[in-house]
């Protein structure tokens, strides 16, 4: 039997390919929101990072986010962003 194939996509802040379920997709909606969309099914324009919020905050010094997702980024979404991040790496990072 032919294995599955597991999709990569590669994190904007670090540059490593690494599984997609790995990896927090950022999405650009149709309507111009963006977000985060850790289920990865969100419609629109997306781009990957990892679950480090140091990657978030690379990808956005370095404009990285802003060209893949094709907008110009204000400090209001990047401050939203960043705090999500955060929220998100903190409820992964407890105990069950």
């Amino acid at each position: 039997m032919k294995p599955k194939k597991i999709p990569m996509r590669m994190c904007v802040g670090c540059r490593e390919m690494k599984e997609k379920r790995e990896l927090i997709r950022i999405v650009r909606t149709p309507e111009g929101e963006t977000a985060l969309d850790p289920t990865g099914k969100k419609s629109g324009r997306g781009a990957y990072v990892c679950r480090n919020p140091e990657c978030l905050r690379r990808s956005i010094r370095q404009k990285q986010l802003e060209r893949q997702l094709e907008i110009t980024l204000t400090q209001e979404i990047t401050d939203a962003l960043t705090a999500e991040m955060e929220r998100l790496s903190i409820a992964g990072s407890e105990p069950q």
